[in-house]
């Protein structure tokens, strides 16, 4: 989009941004202070802390008392599917948006991504994104993806790279949908589960996040995450043999291209 954004008073309505954390505190502040400049201001942040045992609580008490700010402190931890479920279910605007602990916007991106959804009423939204890797304090950026124009589920399930860092879904295509209680890849599940709906996801093709490549994070354990893909395939989406080793083969080749081996 080259235009010029211009959300007026009466069309930029209220998007929730849910964060939920286990243990970034090396990350957290980032990831909110992303929120905090965003260009377009008509957002609530709710925190999800899920009863971290490093320093992030004390780093997201500095943010408590800012108005539109809710930090949620879990008493046990719960799993990203419940946080994740627990910030939907207290917040209430029309437009829901996810930012993983350890992940950052550029400050337009909640702009230009409500503007994109109201102008064309779409009810769900993703973007490209820059990943990096960090070390001693230096970002090392790899090239920008260039995602597909939209998602609908046939081509979801063979290349699952609408990252959650950058989608932002309409409340009203929620309905019943939650984050289910899964080992790994709750997400690509959750995403599945929207677009079998017969929801399309469209993109707005420009890099609006950073998402960070952690050595140990959950989404870089390969063998683990292709042993719980090829479960969530047959469990839950019903794949036959061969559409789930097509499944697994088509997203981890995806996975390579944008990622690397490493």
């Amino acid at each position: 989009m080259n235009k010029e954004v211009n959300i007026t008073k009466k069309n930029n309505p209220a998007v929730d941004v849910i964060i939920t954390n286990f243990n970034k505190a090396s990350f957290i502040e980032e990831a909110i202070l992303s929120v905090i400049k965003q260009t377009y201001k008509n957002w609530k942040l709710y925190i999800i802390d899920d009863n971290s045992s490093d320093k992030s609580l004390e780093i997201i008490n500095k943010f408590c008392d800012i108005k539109n700010i809710t930090v949620v402190k879990l008493s046990k931890n719960k799993g990203p599917s419940f946080a994740r479920n627990y910030g939907m279910r207290i917040s209430n605007s029309k437009y829901i948006s996810f930012l993983d602990s350890d992940d950052s916007w550029t400050v337009n991106k909640l702009e230009k991504q409500i503007f994109f959804m109201e102008k064309n009423s779409f009810s769900f939204t993703y973007t490209d994104y820059k990943p990096f890797f960090e070390n001693n304090g230096k970002k090392r950026f790899k090239k920008r993806t260039f995602l597909k124009n939209f998602f609908d589920y046939d081509a979801f399930i063979k290349n699952s790279s609408i990252n959650t860092t950058t989608m932002i879904i309409a409340r009203s295509i929620l309905g019943s949908h939650r984050f289910k209680k899964v080992k790994l890849l709750e997400d690509y599940l959750f995403k599945c589960e929207l677009l079998k709906n017969n929801f399309k996801a469209t993109k707005l093709g420009e890099d609006l996040a950073f998402y960070r490549i952690l050595n140990r994070s959950r989404s870089s354990r390969r063998l683990k995450n292709v042993y719980w893909l090829w479960l969530i395939n047959r469990n839950y989406n019903k794949l036959n043999f061969i559409k789930n080793l097509i499944s697994i083969f088509c997203i981890s080749l995806n996975s390579i291209k944008k990622y690397g081996i490493k």
